[in-house]
């Protein structure tokens, strides 16, 4: 893919807008409800990101660097929302991170790419595979939040609940 580069950076400058509107026009409730016991709620999915942030602009200085890097379990070392923040100062947060992040990414060329480092989990991993990794990672995690807030309508919609099966959190 020639245009990975640019295609990385389209998605991740979309991702912030896509988490101020829903911010903007969503109910805090709708936000915060996970879909099921033990599933990430909207603004969980959020906070995964912005923690995951700041991980993929360190892993870029660690490829820069010619250095291995750790790897990152979310279930140990994110943060966790211990009270309800306002969607909205944590979009407003998520956007001054990711502009930094589409910052640092600005300075790569196709061959950066080529870069290779070792993973403390995964093995040897190109710079390549990170950056479909990390827009992939955005991808994700947005679309896992919006299916967080589809599950009360998903409920509630009756019998035509079967066109949402590949939706529904169970």
């Amino acid at each position: 893919m020639e245009n990975i580069l640019d295609w990385m950076r389209s998605v991740l400058a979309t991702t912030p807008i896509r988490w101020e509107n829903m911010a903007q026009t969503l109910p805090v409730e709708l936000l915060t409800r996970p879909p099921a016991a033990g599933q990430w709620s909207a603004l969980e999915c959020l906070q995964h990101i912005l923690d995951t942030d700041n991980i993929f602009t360190a892993r870029l200085e660690y490829f820069r660097a010619g250095q291995d890097f750790p790897a990152f379990n979310p279930d140990q070392e994110g943060t966790r929302l211990s009270s309800t923040p306002s969607p909205l100062e944590m979009t407003a947060r998520f956007t001054r991170i990711r502009k930094d992040s589409l910052a640092s990414l600005a300075a790569l060329t196709p061959d950066d790419l080529k870069q290779r480092a070792r993973h403390a989990e995964l093995g040897m991993v190109s710079l390549d595979e990170m950056i479909h990794e990390w827009a992939a990672h955005d991808l994700n995690h947005t679309v896992q939040a919006e299916r967080a807030v589809m599950q009360p309508f998903i409920h509630g919609s009756g019998p035509w609940q079967v066109y949402f099966q590949d939706h529904l959190v169970k």
